[in-house]
């Protein structure tokens, strides 16, 4: 069975870099599993990789889609699997690495989330009902008929729980049970799995530094020109930490301080929940990285890991 490599862990942990290097040590190629890098024109604040930074590895799943296209788990999996087939085709090593845990876990759980095609209609019925009465309304739906992924869903992630009450209304079942149908079936690969975490406080400090280096890149620049291309602030793209946080400050909400200090908090929040996620999936091998910068060491025991 082929081996699949899968490197996890909060944002600014060194995820990025730590592929890059195990792909030249490893003749691999890389798949991104970042939800807002898939997007085409958002570069500085999403912490894309750069050109030099990528340094000749070949990366997928980045610069995929406009930023007005709709992108979803079902798309990344479709697009991850057919990557890590043209990857191994060529006799490299596959290396997906991203801090977005729903792609993460379609892949390694085999969930089919494509049991049921997208009811759009509904889709607008529902959202509708969400301008109208509120998350909490549409939340309390999806408690009255799959009760678990209500408990797995936040109410505020509207997204989520318009699919699941999607996928209930159009198959009488819930989308856990789906899910739950999807594990059963034998998965194609060997997963390894290699989680980065840090000191807590460390983590922040990283976090706020990367904030600081966006602005002075030209976040706010690179934001306008969105704007300028004529993406509008309702999308979903627009709506990621660092770029609605902007839009606020140029719509005059907010000072370009404050409006930097919301990016350090959402990403720290957000960091939280992904280290949350994270410790649900069974499998991951962690390592522990300092800010030292020189972490050579760990390299060195998570390449025997994966080689052992």
């Amino acid at each position: 069975m082929n081996r699949i490599i899968v490197i996890v862990g909060p944002t600014a942990s060194g995820k990025t870099n730590l592929s890059i290097e195990l792909a030249k040590a490893m003749d691999g190629e890389i798949i991104s599993a970042d939800s807002m890098q898939i997007y085409k024109y958002m570069d500085i604040g999403t912490a894309k990789p750069t050109k030099d930074e990528m340094q000749g590895i070949k990366h997928y799943l980045i610069n995929e889609v406009l930023p007005s296209e709709d992108f979803n788990v079902v798309r990344f999996k479709e697009l991850a699997e057919k990557y890590i087939v043209k990857i191994l085709e060529k006799n490299k090593q596959p290396i997906v690495a991203g801090g977005t845990g729903l792609y993460i876990s379609s892949l390694i759980n085999n969930i089919n989330f494509s049991e049921s095609e997208s009811d759009w209609e509904l889709r607008e019925a529902l959202k509708k009902e969400v301008d109208e009465l509120g998350p909490e309304h549409l939340h309390k739906k999806l408690q009255e008929v799959d009760p678990d992924s209500a408990l797995n869903i936040h109410p505020n992630n509207i997204k989520r729980v318009i699919r699941a009450l999607e996928v209930y209304y159009q198959t009488h079942k819930p989308i856990s049970y789906h899910n739950e149908i999807s594990r059963k079936t034998p998965p194609k690969y060997e997963f390894i799995l290699v989680g980065l975490s840090m000191d807590r406080q460390v983590l922040y400090e990283r976090i706020n530094r990367r904030v600081d280096i966006m602005v002075e890149n030209g976040l706010v620049d690179e934001v306008k020109k969105l704007v300028n291309l004529g993406y509008a602030d309702s999308i979903i793209s627009m709506q990621g930490i660092g770029y609605k946080e902007i839009l606020e400050y140029l719509r005059n909400t907010y000072t370009l301080e404050q409006a930097i200090e919301n990016i350090k908090q959402g990403t720290r929040r957000y960091a939280k929940r992904q280290i949350t996620w994270f410790k649900r999936i069974n499998g991951i091998k962690w390592f522990n990285l300092d800010n030292s910068g020189n972490n050579i060491n760990v390299f060195n025991e998570i390449y025997e890991y994966i080689k052992g």
